[in-house]
C-alpha cells in the first residue's frame, strides 16, 4: 500500500466522506447550531487531517475525531469568532428526515431543552445518550473521573426534568 501524501489525502477524503454526517450531528447537539457545529467540525477535521500520519495507530479515527470535536467545543469560549451569530438564510430547509434526533418538532425541543444546560453537562448528555457512549468513555473523552460523568448526567437530567424539557422522554432514563 502506498503511504506517500496522495494516499494518505485519498485516505483522509474517505474517512471524512464517512465520519462527517455523525461528527455534525454530534456537534449540533453540543452547539445548538448547524452552522457554529459545522464550523466546529471542519476545525477539528483540520486538527485531525495534521495528524492523520498516526492514524494506523489509533484504535479508531472515528472515536478520535469526535474527541477533537468534543476537546474543540469545551474551548470555544476563548475564541472570539465563537461570538459569531450567523442569520438564518431565507427559505433554509431543516435538515433531512434521516437525522437520529427525529422530526423537526422533536429536533427543535431537543436543541432547545441542551441549549440550556451548561456546556459540561451538555456534552456529557449528548456523549452518553447520542454517541451511546459507557460513563468510562465518555469520562476518558472528557478528560474527567467517572464519577464527575454520573454527577453531571443526574444533575443535568435533573435540570431538564425540573424545566419540564423531558416531557414526552419519559422511558429514557439515565443507564
Amino acid at each position: 500500500m502506498e503511504t506517500g501524501p496522495p494516499a494518505r489525502d485519498a485516505d483522509f477524503t474517505e474517512f471524512t466522506a464517512s465520519a462527517y454526517p455523525s461528527l455534525l450531528r454530534t456537534a449540533r447537539l453540543l452547539t445548538g447550531d448547524r452552522h457554529t457545529a459545522e464550523d466546529l467540525v471542519q476545525a477539528a477535521l483540520v486538527r485531525v487531517y495534521l495528524h492523520w500520519g498516526r492514524s494506523a495507530a489509533w484504535e479508531s479515527p472515528q472515536a478520535y475525531a469526535r474527541k477533537v470535536v468534543v476537546n474543540l467545543y469545551a474551548t470555544w469560549r476563548r475564541r472570539s469568532w465563537h461570538r459569531e451569530v450567523p442569520h438564518a438564510l431565507q427559505g433554509e430547509r431543516p435538515d433531512g428526515a434521516d437525522d437520529a434526533t427525529g422530526g423537526t418538532d422533536t429536533r427543535i425541543e431537543l436543541r432547545r431543552a441542551l441549549t440550556s444546560l451548561p456546556r459540561a453537562q451538555r456534552a456529557v448528555l449528548v456523549l452518553r445518550f447520542y454517541e451511546d457512549l459507557s460513563v468510562e468513555q465518555t469520562a476518558e473523552l472528557l478528560g474527567c473521573s467517572p464519577g464527575t460523568v454520573k454527577s453531571r448526567t443526574n444533575r443535568a437530567l435533573e435540570r431538564l426534568r425540573a424545566t419540564g424539557a423531558l416531557t414526552g422522554y419519559a422511558g429514557r432514563g439515565a443507564r
